[in-house]
């Protein structure tokens, strides 16, 4: 099913990208009190019998801090690169400037099925409201999975969130990643942060991305244009997205935060996304930060740096990370080569 090799981070190649330091554990959850859980489901080999297998599919949990999300809900923003995907709540979070959910992943089909998973866990934790706004993206996995057969639980919701932890730097072939696909290559969950100054001020700025788009030949990693030589074994591509999750603790508005949320998109760009006409393309961010003044806005340059940086590289660890995977019908996508990235 997964091919287990020796799988580097980008800098564990002692490459870097970019100009800013990462966080001690170049990962989302730098950003303090953020933590991340991951359920991964694998199960099963040979020909698609659907509700059956073979399962090549998860779920992640990106809780903003470690209380009551819904009573100590966060600044949020949703911006839609290109708008051909299932999501739940972003409507709102864009009409009210907050997140008030755990941010979850998961593959297409089961979008609704986790939201339903995450109202119960809301539910639970908030008795006697009747009414919430779960927050849910999602990548197309239906080349190695049996997404038709929608395998992700409520109880794969609620471990996801309850076992989230910090620091995590799971990555690749992990929750809503196991069954991705990048760039032709395999893909799956990927992560990183910066550390920022603004106003004298340190901060954090983290990326989670679910990796499944990307054009074979256009695949760019720091200056090589990898993909212009180097393309995956001849298998046909499957419907693409990526699902980028940006945070921070610095303290911006709603408003300010979909500006940061933009910018996401150059990092994306670095690594030679292109928008694909069936790639679902979104950007989720939030700030923890409580109670505090936002920033100018001539001090927003240095979030938006972070924000790039952190996307480009967290989208090359999700490949770097990623583990070759044979899933439904023998379909294999190979990891991408270590050797030639090095």
């Amino acid at each position: 099913m997964t091919t287990m090799t020796q799988r580097l981070r980008y800098r564990e190649l002692g490459l870097t990208l970019g100009n800013i330091p990462p966080g001690r554990d170049n990962s989302i959850t730098d950003i303090p009190e953020v933590s991340v859980g991951h359920v991964t489901l694998i199960s099963g080999d040979g020909p698609l019998d659907i509700g059956t297998g073979p399962v090549r599919t998860g779920v992640t949990a990106i809780l903003p801090h470690q209380g009551n999300i819904f009573e100590r809900k966060v600044t949020g923003a949703v911006h839609i690169i290109n708008g051909f995907g299932k999501s739940v709540g972003f409507p709102q979070v864009n009409e009210l400037g907050v997140i008030e959910s755990p941010i979850m992943l998961t593959n297409t089909l089961n979008t609704w099925r986790v939201a339903d998973g995450t109202i119960d866990y809301l539910t639970m934790t908030n008795p006697g409201t009747y009414s919430f706004n779960p927050v849910v993206g999602e990548c197309n996995d239906s080349y190695l999975n049996d997404m038709v057969g929608r395998h992700v639980t409520k109880e794969h919701v609620l471990s996801a969130i309850r076992q989230a932890t910090r620091p995590n730097i799971d990555e690749g072939n992990v929750g809503a990643g196991t069954g991705m696909t990048g760039w032709g290559w395999k893909g799956g969950i990927g992560t990183s942060s910066r550390l920022i100054t603004v106003n004298a001020e340190s901060y954090v700025v983290g990326a989670l991305v679910l990796v499944n788009t990307g054009v074979p030949s256009e695949l760019r990693i720091g200056t090589k244009h990898i993909g212009k030589t180097n393309t995956p074994p001849k298998t046909p591509s499957a419907p693409g997205s990526i699902m980028m999750v940006v945070g921070t603790n610095c303290p911006v508005e709603s408003r300010q935060l979909l500006r940061v949320a933009k910018r996401a998109v150059f990092g994306l760009a670095r690594v030679g996304g292109t928008a694909e006409h069936g790639s679902g393309d979104f950007v989720i961010a939030f700030s923890n930060a409580a109670g505090s003044k936002s920033v100018k806005e001539d001090s927003m340059t240095t979030v938006f740096l972070g924000a790039i940086e952190a996307v480009e590289e967290a989208i090359v660890n999700a490949l770097l990370k990623a583990e070759t995977m044979t899933g439904r019908d023998g379909n294999t996508r190979t990891a991408l080569p270590i050797d030639l990235v090095r």
